[in-house]
């Protein structure tokens, strides 16, 4: 379980087959080891082999399909994070990793000291989104500021926008996005509640 509290940046250093290759600090290297879980661009993977700055997943085609990681390319940045430890602080909001779709940046304001991203989705992930609730973008838990049919925005305070990913992001450009996991377990008993 993650938190979408991003702790690094790592670079794509290679992508062979299946397998990505990621360099980040020694740091975040450090405190890693293989068949553990790391959260990238909010996607859950197995590390399977590190060495003192870099360290390797291998994905499937579930993963490549659902997520953005098909589209890396070596030099590409993406937000890092290790996964919660049980002593750890929960700062964020539950994050499984486990992605359910993908936005698109429709615009980008600067606000004051913030950016307001918009961003479309599709209606089936819609339904899950409420203005203030918590959504994960790229592995970042973000706060909704506003929910409609096919579309959601969020703000980026100035800490968020200088240590992820979200300062290179374009209009086009496609997002990961996990919605609220408590919102998921509630239709579903709600459904089966009136079934």
């Amino acid at each position: 379980m993650f938190t979408g509290i991003i702790s690094h940046l790592g670079k794509v250093k290679k992508i062979e087959n299946k397998t990505l290759t990621f360099s980040a600090g020694r740091s975040f290297c450090k405190k890693i080891k293989k068949g553990v879980s790391v959260a990238v661009n909010g996607v859950c993977l197995t590390t399977v082999t590190k060495s003192q700055n870099s360290f390797s997943v291998e994905v499937m085609p579930e993963t490549l399909r659902r997520t953005t990681l098909g589209n890396l390319k070596k030099g590409d940045l993406v937000n890092l994070e290790l996964s919660l430890l049980a002593t750890g602080r929960f700062e964020g909001h539950i994050v499984q990793g486990h992605v359910d779709g993908q936005a698109t940046v429709v615009n980008i304001i600067k606000e004051g000291n913030s950016y307001l991203f918009k961003f479309r989705v599709g209606k089936s992930l819609t339904r899950y989104f409420v203005e203030k609730g918590s959504v994960a973008v790229n592995g970042i838990s973000l706060t909704v500021i506003e929910a409609k049919n096919n579309f959601f925005t969020v703000g980026i305070i100035p800490y968020t926008w200088e240590n992820t990913t979200f300062k290179n992001l374009k209009v086009g450009d496609k997002v990961n996005i996990e919605v609220d996991i408590l919102a998921k377990y509630l239709e579903k008993l709600t459904i089966a509640k009136n079934a």
